[in-house]
């Protein structure tokens, strides 16, 4: 039998509330701390306790983090989904399953590993067997794929933090199912993990978090949120760390308000950009929709402010945790009448970071709301992380006058007149004495008064329009990994970042060749349209039904090119797998020729 050395998928069935999620990142841990590329996908209900959930480990040592088409190894502890997890079961595949269930195991072309979970939990501790039985099939894992006790330890000790019965009572129970399957398991599968060398200097962190530090060091004052599934732990991340980061002596720097509702959020930060503030909320798709009316306010009043969203399946209440690329539109041309907004797009814990305090640079330069768009995937998932960059330049608060003589500096000042030819007009904050302090969101001419003269409202719908269009160069650029001689071109964005590098290789091994693009910004940067001239072929990839980028650039590129561009778009809640993606792509290299 050929041994299969870091290269497997793990699926692990539990029910969500049963603790199994400490369980699960034990596992993780263990393979990330023995050096292997590791990758969690927690698949959860959206309830509070109760209903079925999945874990997802693959460990590749090409560093692969999508989830993969394929389970090896299935662990079964969940009764309500148990006949349909057997029945999509492959021949061959392992399954570490709770004989105390007394559910059939009818399938002879699978490897078994029947464990009698809650019998040995309840040798340990009667009242937390439910919770302990998930430990067992942690120690059952470690035995048959020889993972190491002492760095399995080390990894409840990190999860449990103080809680030292905790960790005793959990290192005993991972000991127990190692114990179990030593004495009476037989191994005839061909799964194994080894040591690596990798994640040298790496730790790990949910791109919430990674969002949530780079905020309080981009100056956030004003924290306005009301909880939504994906982005609440964003505000949770910014309300642990803002004590510990953002105190002068014994003074807050900051303010945290849960808003209401999402419609009060968005008018707090407004309010607080207004007032000269870094001002910011995180929601997901739900939370834009009621905003609406409010970032229409801050685009046509030209306030800064900062919205994230964490994009979540929809419409409507659609999957509330299961992930989606399907906000992308709604927030670049957000409210009502002609919008356009900049969009910043992380697709790694390591820009959730950095572009968490650019965006508020970004916004103040620009005088706008500004949109972070993230997903659950890469939100709420834990991902390796190699160090943050931080900032090493001033704030840059824009075109902001504090004093007279700032203002009397500026020849013929109105709060909405463009000076100096780059879209941008020059601001007062309330309480500088600088009077008066106009700000409008009815029809307004140049000096903020109001006005519903046709001529007033043309010259500033285009003078909004070329400020943003212009910003487009001074935002985070894109990113390539272009092929010499190579006619067929990708673009992506976003957590599509962590499958492509699998849809590549998947790719180059049926002999195809394609340059990747990684757009991080709208509107997009001209490197995007250079990118499309050097390639015959350009394919658009999105995690949403629609295309909704591959929209965007049939809609604002030249003509000529329009030939070229064409879609991949596909969603199911799931992150993106890489087999589902390549095989569209070559369908659809085989329809144009190319």
């Amino acid at each position: 039998m050929t041994k299969i050395i870091n290269d497997f998928c793990i699926n692990i069935a539990t029910a969500n509330g049963t603790g199994s999620q400490s369980a699960n990142l034990i596992l993780l841990q263990t393979f990330f701390d023995m050096g292997i590329p590791a990758s969690g996908k927690n698949l959860f209900p959206s309830n509070i306790s109760g209903l079925p959930t999945w874990y997802i480990i693959r460990l590749s040592d090409h560093g692969y983090q999508a989830p993969g088409n394929d389970t090896h190894i299935q662990v079964l502890v969940n009764k309500e989904t148990w006949e349909e997890d057997v029945e999509r079961l492959t021949p061959g595949t392992v399954v570490i399953w709770n004989s105390d269930a007394k559910m059939p195991m009818e399938r002879d072309d699978v490897i078994s590993y029947p464990v009698p979970m809650t019998s040995l939990a309840r040798g340990i501790s009667p009242k937390l067997a439910k919770m302990v039985a998930n430990v067992i099939y942690v120690g059952v894992l470690a035995e048959i794929l020889d993972m190491d006790q002492e760095v399995i330890n080390q990894s409840i000790a990190k999860q449990f933090g103080s809680k030292t019965k905790a960790i005793e009572l959990n290192i005993q129970a991972a000991m127990l199912g190692r114990d179990y399957a030593k004495d009476n398991f037989t191994k005839s599968d061909p799964y194994l993990v080894e040591k690596r060398e990798h994640n040298q200097g790496e730790f790990f962190i949910e791109g919430n978090e990674a969002l949530a530090l780079g905020s309080i060091f981009g100056g956030i004052q004003l924290l306005a949120w009301y909880p939504i599934t994906p982005s609440s732990s964003v505000a949770e991340g910014i309300i642990d760390w803002l004590p510990e980061l953002r105190m002068d002596g014994e003074e807050a720097t900051y303010a945290v308000i849960q808003a209401e509702d999402e419609l009060a959020a968005a008018g707090m930060i407004i309010g607080a950009g207004w007032a000269g503030a870094r001002a910011m909320t995180a929601t997901s798709g739900p939370g834009i929709s009621l905003m609406q009316e409010f970032i229409g306010l801050a685009y046509f009043a030209e306030i800064p402010c900062v919205f994230w969203d964490v994009n979540r399946v929809g419409p409507s209440t659609g999957l509330p945790t299961r992930t989606q690329q399907g906000d992308l539109l709604m927030l670049y041309e957000g409210s009502h009448g002609d919008t356009t907004h900049i969009v910043i797009i992380p697709g790694t814990v390591e820009e959730c970071f950095e572009f968490g305090w650019k965006i508020f640079d970004i916004s103040e330069r620009f005088q706008t709301p500004v949109f972070g768009f993230s997903d659950l995937d890469l939100g709420m998932n834990k991902w390796a992380c190699k160090g943050f960059e931080y900032p090493d330049q001033p704030m840059d608060r824009g075109k902001v006058l504090l004093t007279k003589e700032q203002m009397d500096a500026i020849e013929n000042y109105g709060r909405y007149r463009d000076v100096d030819g780059d879209g941008i007009p020059y601001r007062t904050l309330p309480g500088s004495g600088l009077d008066p302090i106009l700000y409008r969101g009815t029809g307004h001419n140049e000096d903020g008064l109001y006005s519903e003269k046709p001529e007033d409202y043309r010259l500033l719908m285009d003078r909004l329009k070329r400020k943003i269009m212009d910003a487009s160069e001074a935002l985070p650029e894109p990113l390539f990994k272009e092929e010499v001689e190579c006619e067929v071109g990708i673009v992506y964005y976003g957590s599509m970042e962590n499958t492509i590098q699998e849809i590549d290789d998947i790719l180059e091994a049926t002999g195809r060749k394609v340059s990747q693009c990684r757009v991080r910004a709208l509107p997009l940067h001209s490197d995007v349209q250079s990118f499309m001239e050097r390639h015959k072929t350009v394919i658009v990839l999105e995690i949403n039904r629609d295309g909704q980028l591959y929209g965007i650039m049939r809609k604002e590129m030249p003509t000529e090119l329009l030939t070229r561009i064409h879609c991949v778009a596909y969603s199911d809640g799931l992150p993106p797998r890489a087999e589902v993606y390549a095989d569209k792509i070559l369908e659809v290299l085989k329809e144009v020729g190319a």
